[in-house]
This record gives C-alpha cells, sequence and structure tokens, in this order.
C-alpha cells in the first residue's frame, strides 16, 4: 500500500468545497483543514503509484481553486493508533 500526503493551498472560499470534492475521490483517507502554511492536507492511499499518480495528477488537477501542491509519499508508520481503529470489528 501507498501512503503519501497532500498538502495544499486553495482559494480561501472555497476550503470547505474543494475539501468536499477531494474527500469524494476514491484512495482519499481523510482531508483536513489546517492552520499553517498550507491550507489542506490530504491523506491517500493506494495500491499503487500509478493509483497515486492518477489521483494528484488528473483527478485533483480537475478541481477548480487547487493554487499549489505538495505531495510527500509515507516511508513507515511509528503509530499503529488510527490503523487499529479502522480495522477494529468492535472488541
Amino acid at each position: 500500500m501507498v501512503t503519501s500526503l497532500v498538502l495544499l493551498n486553495v482559494e480561501r472560499k472555497l476550503v470547505n468545497q474543494i475539501a468536499d470534492e477531494i474527500s469524494s475521490i476514491k484512495g482519499v483517507s481523510e482531508v483536513y483543514s489546517v492552520s499553517g502554511t498550507y491550507d489542506l492536507v490530504c491523506i491517500i492511499r493506494t495500491k499503487s503509484n500509478d493509483d497515486l499518480a492518477d489521483i494528484v495528477t488528473h483527478k485533483m488537477l480537475q478541481i477548480e481553486g487547487i493554487l499549489k501542491s505538495e505531495t510527500m509519499l509515507a516511508f513507515k508508520c511509528f503509530s499503529q493508533h488510527d490503523l487499529e481503529s479502522m480495522f477494529s470489528i468492535g472488541l
């Protein structure tokens, strides 16, 4: 599995709309509005780098209002907290 974080600068008045559009893309796990240099942080989990490239360079490119992006690939997860809660069956 390929995990990446995409940092986005977007038009301020479109933050919520863009976040909703991005969160509906298959492979996008989470979208956060954040403070600081960037407006949105997207966590993307895909089966392959090709799937990631399709999301970032095709699907996200079609969304109006994205001004700048920076994509980071995750090498290793050091905390299992979120993954355990995602896959638990209520135990």
